[in-house]
Order: structure tokens, then sequence, then C-alpha cells
């Protein structure tokens, strides 16, 4: 982890302030060290700034509440996964997985959403305003 000082400057600049170190934690796992890669997350950390604009800097499309930026890298997720068609698979990453066995649509995406929202209940009787009383001019 890299360990970044404080610039005067900070406000000024686009750029990080300078690395003044790192740390070193261990990793928990016994992974298989030929097919241990930060390729791939470097990949899908590119796919995602490329696909969606929220997440480069010096743009428009931020989120101005963490919920909505959860939801939707969740749509993004979805969508990248079940929706689209990769040009190297011939197929959705799902169907690759054997996860859905069809290619779902934006369509789908919604009526899970939709499904998934609570039904609205009975709605109560309204009460009535109080009478104001008129001004005289």
């Amino acid at each position: 982890m890299k360990l970044y000082g404080e610039s005067p400057e900070a406000q000024k600049r686009y750029s990080p302030a300078e690395c003044v170190g790192c740390r070193k934690e261990a990793i928990a796992g016994h992974p298989d060290k030929k097919h241990v890669s930060t390729s791939y997350v470097e990949r899908q950390n590119l796919t995602m700034r490329m696909h969606m604009r929220r997440f480069t800097r010096l743009t428009n499309a931020f989120s101005k509440k963490v919920e909505n930026h959860m939801h939707m890298v969740a749509l993004y997720s979805v969508w990248y996964n079940f929706v689209r068609i990769h040009k190297t698979l011939k197929i959705t990453p799902a169907m690759a997985a054997g996860l859905s066995p069809i290619l779902w649509s934006m369509e789908d995406v919604a009526g899970l959403i939709d499904a998934a929202q609570p039904k609205p209940g009975k709605r109560g009787p309204y009460k009535k305003q109080a009478a104001r009383p008129q001004k005289v001019s």
C-alpha cells in the first residue's frame, strides 16, 4: 500500500501527492503462483472506467450520493456479465460460467428490479386541512 505525503498545493493540482513510502501486508491463503496476476484486475478497472464515466477524474458524471454510485456499479456488473456479449467468448460471461442458459436483456434486468420493490400498500384517508382565515385588506 502506497503512503502519500501532504502537499501544500494539493487543491490546485490534479495529480496525487508525492509517495513517501509503502507498507506491506501479508495476504491470507495459498494461491497458485502461476495464476496470480494483477493484469486481470487492472484490465477490469480500466474497462469499468471506460464504460462508466463516473470513475474518471474531471467529469460531470459523478454520483452525489454513495447509494446512487453503488446502484450504478451493481447495474454495470449485471449488464457486463449477463447482458453484454463479449467478443472473445461469443457469449456472456454468465453463460460461459454456466450461471445463465439465456442471453438477458436490459428489460429482464429492469423486471428483476421492479419485482424486488415492495408492493404499494393501501393508501389511508386524506386528512382535511383546517380552513385558513381570509386576509382582509
